[in-house]
């Protein structure tokens, strides 16, 4: 009886056994079978952490080496939801104030979800909580929440699973990734140049990342010189999101973005800007302009416009102040365009210095229209239609010349053609092909009426007259450096062709000389070098037809005028005509107050000797007294 009751029990565990072991299997099977790559990828979302580093952003610097951009390291704090158990509210009233922002918008990011690959909704694993915190706030937070760690453990009776939560919720769960912010030491200085820089999201592994994008200026044209090539770690980590260093797989460094060396110079951009100040003031001006260039290289040391704005704030200001109006802006120049029609002239020997026309007394008629001079002038010669701004005579020394030789110097001294400089925006102006030259235009084409360029494209031309006839290629880039302070490309300054003779250039300088001494730029004239430069004041068309309110005043000259160190160019738009407007008497003065601050600032040897060393040699001797 016993025996039989033993082979009971003994058939009942052994089927109670087996349905154990069959269970057992089938679980088994279906976690290491049938769900393998779910809790495979589970455990690697847990454990495995693969994250970028980012590169730091170039900097920008002038040719002095002194910052205009850079970028600060910051913080983007970042949350795990999934490691809160259930601190999510306790942790938002915390965190707020410290991030200075909502607490339910807080507590929404703290408590969000996702669906994972089952359609479960689980805890997300990533969020971001605030971008572009200073490094010594987030310190300061990260030392608050273990102290509001201590004070939630002090004289508690916590089991250990209980308190790995809250020390994994307080002080693992919220943490942070290295961020960077692009900054403009020196506010709105070359902001024209430099531009500014928007965002550009990277998402990667579940994590979004905001980097700098270049926007305008050098920023978006040397973007992807200056934002480097990003790293990476892949590595394991604790629950704690503590890393576990001996697992550690890859660990690529980030390779920082080069440094965009500039021709511009900080202190000669700055005496700019300041110039520029008063004829906008003075002239109630719609906008004001100057660029400071070296004729035989191209390099341009400063390029200025105003109204300006600060590029740590570009939304601030509108897109008008935003906009880079030196070779954005197209012109009809006026009467600085003469030197390219007078240039031509003597390049075909056309015309020589000494020779004379007939300016009509002020009026000519021709093509149906009458061409004025601002003044009645009878005979001129040649010398003396440039230094007193002859309308009629100019007009008569391209009709001479001939509309398609007209146009080929004009072409060549780079109208209708962008100049390459390396900003993005630049326009090319508008020129019209002689075949569609009405017989008017080649009265009023050669003067600076009809045609338009930009302030950048009238600078390079007269910089090729004083350059002995040889255009340059605008050079605003010097070279890119390497973190490590090597330069990786240095770049040269490039002839664009020659347009003219070395006798022809010589002869225009000569006639550009006496509109400063003797005609219509005597506010230009400097104590101590020799200027040659044109004046212009154009008349500004609305709705197709010239009015007498609105003029372009601008001046273009160099320095010492026979072997030039520097080109400056004004530009004033729209000065109200009761305070003045020619060029001579509004573009002029701030050309004198630049050359001679510039000048002083870079130590320019004069070419003309002071006046009471003059007197003093003239002096008669007087005996020494003893």
């Amino acid at each position: 009886m016993d025996a039989q009751k033993n082979r009971r029990r003994m058939v009942f565990l052994t089927i109670v056994m087996g349905i154990c072991f069959v269970t057992l299997g089938c679980r088994l099977v279906d976690l290491h079978v049938l769900q393998h790559e779910e809790f495979a990828r589970l455990a690697e979302d847990q454990h495995d952490h693969f994250y970028y580093r980012e590169a730091p952003r170039g900097d920008i610097v002038d040719r002095r080496g002194s910052p205009l951009a850079t970028s600060i390291p910051v913080k983007r704090v970042c949350a795990d939801p999934f490691a809160l158990k259930g601190q999510e509210a306790e942790l938002a009233h915390f965190l707020a104030p410290l991030l200075k922002t909502n607490e339910t918008w807080v507590r929404a990011m703290l408590s969000k979800t996702k669906v994972n690959a089952t359609g479960e909704v689980v805890s997300a694993r990533y969020v971001i909580l605030k971008q572009r915190v200073p490094v010594e706030d987030w310190e300061k937070i990260r030392s608050a929440l273990t102290n509001q760690f201590a004070v939630l453990t002090r004289g508690r009776k916590l089991s250990k699973p209980q308190y790995g939560e809250l020390r994994l919720a307080w002080t693992r769960a919220i943490y942070t990734e290295d961020d960077q912010v692009r900054t403009y030491p020196n506010g709105a200085l070359a902001a024209h140049v430099l531009g500014f820089t928007g965002e550009r999201t990277v998402v990667k592994n579940g994590h979004t990342n905001t980097l700098p994008a270049g926007v305008e200026g050098v920023e978006k044209t040397f973007d992807e010189k200056l934002h480097g090539a990003r790293g990476w770690v892949k590595t394991e980590t604790t629950s704690g999101r503590q890393e576990i260093f001996m697992f550690r797989e890859q660990d690529v460094e980030a390779r920082p973005g080069l440094n965009v060396k500039l021709t511009i110079d900080a202190r000669v951009q700055q005496i700019v800007e300041e110039e520029l100040v008063a004829p906008m003031a003075k002239h109630y001006a719609s906008s004001a302009l100057a660029i400071v260039m070296r004729p035989r290289t191209g390099e341009i040391l400063a390029m200025a416009t105003l109204p300006n704005f600060n590029p740590n704030h570009p939304a601030k200001s509108p897109a008008a102040a935003r906009r880079n109006r030196i070779i954005t802006d197209m012109f009809e120049p006026g009467s600085t365009f003469k030197m390219v029609t007078l240039a031509g002239a003597l390049n075909d020997n056309v015309v020589r210095l000494s020779d004379r026309f007939d300016c009509e007394n002020g009026a000519f008629s021709f093509a149906g229209r009458v061409l004025h001079d601002h003044e009645h002038y009878s005979v001129l010669s040649v010398e003396e239609i440039i230094a007193k701004s002859s309308n009629i005579g100019t007009a008569k020394v391209a009709i001479k010349m001939g509309k398609e030789r007209t146009f080929k110097y004009i072409w060549d001294f780079g109208f209708g053609q962008r100049t390459g400089l390396p900003l993005s925006g630049e326009v090319a102006g508008w020129l019209a092909r002689p075949k569609d030259w009405a017989q008017i235009h080649i009265s009023r084409i050669p003067i600076g009426q009809g045609v338009t360029a930009t302030p950048l494209q009238m600078a390079m031309a007269l910089a090729a007259i004083g350059n002995d006839g040889v255009l340059m290629r605008p050079m605003i880039v010097d070279s890119l450096v390497d973190d490590k302070g090597e330069t990786v490309v240095k770049y040269q300054p490039q002839i664009v062709r020659r347009i003219v003779s070395p006798a022809a250039a010589k002869d225009a300088v000569k006639a550009m000389k006496t509109v400063v001494e003797t005609g219509t730029a005597d506010k230009a004239k400097l104590d101590n070098y020799t200027v040659a430069g044109k004046t212009g004041t154009a008349e500004t068309p609305v709705g197709g037809f010239y009015t007498k309110e609105k003029y372009y005043a601008s001046f273009i000259g160099f320095f010492p005028a026979d072997n030039p160190e520097l080109l400056i160019a004004v530009s004033v738009d729209e000065p109200l005509k009761k305070t003045g407007y020619y060029g001579g008497q509004v573009a002029a003065p701030v050309f004198k107050r630049i050359a001679e601050r510039t000048a002083n600032f870079l130590n320019l040897k004069p070419d003309v000797e002071p006046a009471p060393a003059k007197e003093a040699m003239n002096r008669p001797p007087t005996r020494e007294k003893l």
